[in-house]
């Protein structure tokens, strides 16, 4: 699946292992190497269904995103990358259809 960034300094902190351990620290740069990993090798959104991570969709205030467990609470945020969005006869997101998202941003929304 294809990989993009909202800006440069998010695509940094992914693509530089260093700058990963600085900002959301050891364990969690493991996992964030992981999580993009698994990303990178599938096929569709839908091949994340089955990985670690509980790939999951998002409601209310980030609607339209998706999310992966990182460490703790924090959370790898994403959204498919295509326009328009591929959804399926009921209107629900199709994952099938998915092969590039966007990383949006790497939080704890639960705070």
């Amino acid at each position: 699946m294809d990989i993009l960034f909202r800006d440069d300094e998010l695509k940094s902190l992914c693509n530089d292992d260093r700058v990963a351990k600085r900002k959301i620290g050891k364990e969690g740069a493991k996992r964030l190497r992981r999580r993009l990993d698994d990303i990178a090798t599938a096929a569709s959104l839908s091949d994340l269904r089955t990985l670690p991570g509980r790939c999951h969709e998002l409601h209310k205030d980030l609607a339209g995103w998706l999310a992966l467990d990182l460490d703790g609470g924090r959370r790898l945020l994403f959204s498919p990358a295509h326009t328009p969005r591929p959804t399926t006869p009921e209107g629900k997101l199709d994952w099938a259809r998915v092969t590039a998202i966007r990383i949006e941003r790497i939080e704890d929304y639960h705070d």
